[in-house]
């Protein structure tokens, strides 16, 4: 699929990248988790939001509902005591079956924090269940019965540090678009680590620009600063040595890879870097994607390993690989 924050354009492309995926039918969740490790002393998210402006996110009802309810059910299932990945692939695991709405952060008026939790795109799943897994980790579920609305603020804050370069709103341009660019500047930070390097992956010399390329797909662009923001932001990715591992060689480093780690599958697609994002789950010893795409309308698991579906889909040549950090 080629549907991701920074591909919100052209619909031919979004077609015939979509006609390329690989099918993936829905999966039933896994049981809950027990015997794990003590959580952090130290809450995480009294550190996430450090440096950030205050968010200005106003949540929906139905919203709050359903974030409540899988925060409670987070710490029934003991999801608060797992490390970082193993909860992030937990959580990711709950929502099979919420529906794909693509998107969902272009919402009208000055940029501003979005949370929805009624449907996600491929980013907007990883970043959620990412900010779901900090959260609970820090002792959230106590918040949320005792304070909500500073559960709501700390989990906005969260949110806003995973989204926006340096946690900090301004305007449209912060928003992390490209995702080797949210990789590179999350692992910079300590939130995540690149791991292609080590897995073996090989430089990728193509230009970063598809957004600037298709300004019409883009209403933020007809303004010329922010077009200009945009399109620096590009050139900087271009100049950056971004890798990736190559398709063909991802079944030779699979089992180095673990469940909850961050996947890019990148693209093929001139001044694209990434195609589409998701997690890493093993199903029955296999290397699956825990994924919200645009084919099959649901966040669900890759019926196929990971490494044959990328070299199954025109759209993709190899993966991105970024493990969350322990903070």
């Amino acid at each position: 699929m080629i549907r991701y924050r920074a591909l919100l354009g052209p619909v031919t492309v979004v077609i015939v990248a979509a006609a390329t995926m690989l099918w993936s039918p829905l999966e039933p969740h896994g049981p809950a988790v027990s015997d794990a490790p003590a959580p952090p002393s130290t809450p995480i998210f009294a550190r996430s939001a450090e440096g950030s402006s205050r968010p200005a996110a106003a949540w929906a009802d139905e919203d709050w509902t359903a974030f409540a309810a899988k925060v409670e059910w987070a710490a029934r299932a003991g999801v608060d005591s797992l490390p970082l990945g193993r909860a992030m692939a937990e959580l990711g695991r709950s929502f099979v079956g919420t529906a794909y709405v693509p998107g969902t952060l272009e919402v009208e008026g000055p940029e501003r924090l979005v949370i929805d939790f009624r449907g996600f795109d491929c980013v907007t799943f990883v970043e959620n269940v990412m900010a779901l897994a900090l959260f609970v980790r820090g002792g959230g579920a106590a918040l949320v019965e005792r304070e909500p609305g500073e559960a709501q603020r700390v989990y906005a804050s969260i949110l806003q540090v995973i989204r926006y370069r340096d946690g900090v709103i301004e305007g449209y341009p912060s928003r992390l678009h490209y995702f080797s660019d949210w990789v590179a500047h999350h692992d910079e930070r300590g939130l995540v680590r690149d791991l292609t390097e080590e897995l073996g992956g090989t430089l990728d010399p193509e230009p970063v620009d598809f957004m600037t390329s298709n300004p019409g797909a883009y209403r933020q662009l007809a303004d010329p600063v922010v077009a200009e923001a945009v399109r620096s932001t590009e050139e900087r990715l271009t100049a950056r040595a971004r890798r990736r591992v190559p398709q063909e060689r991802i079944s030779e480093v699979e089992d180095r890879i673990r469940d909850g780690d961050i996947i890019a599958a990148t693209s093929t697609v001139r001044g694209l870097d990434v195609a589409h994002t998701g997690l890493a789950l093993r199903v029955d010893g296999e290397l699956r994607l825990l994924h919200a795409p645009l084919v099959g309308e649901a966040v669900q698991i890759s019926e196929v390993p990971l490494s044959e579906r990328i070299l199954g889909i025109a759209g993709q040549d190899g993966i991105i690989v970024a493990r969350p950090q322990e903070r």
